[in-house]
């Protein structure tokens, strides 16, 4: 946009263009506006927590439910950097085991997640 502005100004001063001013203008918010609308569409995926595919998430808490009477109760994966993910999730159960178990049984279905957090409730 820098660089329309100073095409623009060039435009006026030596060719007496001043109308360029404005069309660099408008083209400069165009350009500034698809910029915008692609940050938008990339990080909404993100602050919505809708950047993990479904069918992770469904693979995980099918692992987890076909242990021996284990409900998951609150189960959350989002981004923390473009390769790495963090999750936190709630279970509980009659015969728990330990987080860690819960959570090595995660990273086995997406080992993609760096971080997770597991919240064992005895029912």
């Amino acid at each position: 946009t820098s660089v329309l502005a100073i095409i623009a100004l060039l435009a006026g001063k030596y060719f007496g263009l001043i109308w360029m001013d404005a069309v660099m203008g408008i083209i400069g918010a165009c350009v500034i506006a698809k910029w915008s609308y692609g940050l938008i569409k990339e990080t909404s995926n993100v602050l919505l927590d809708k950047s993990v595919n479904p069918k992770v998430i469904s693979q995980i808490s099918r692992t987890i439910s076909q242990m021996p009477d284990t409900q998951i109760n609150d189960l959350h994966i989002w981004k923390i950097s473009p390769a790495h993910y963090a999750s936190i999730i709630s279970i509980s159960s009659n015969q728990p085991i330990s987080p860690e178990g819960y959570a090595e049984k995660i990273k086995l279905c997406y080992p993609a997640i760096a971080h997770i957090s597991v919240e064992v409730t005895t029912r």
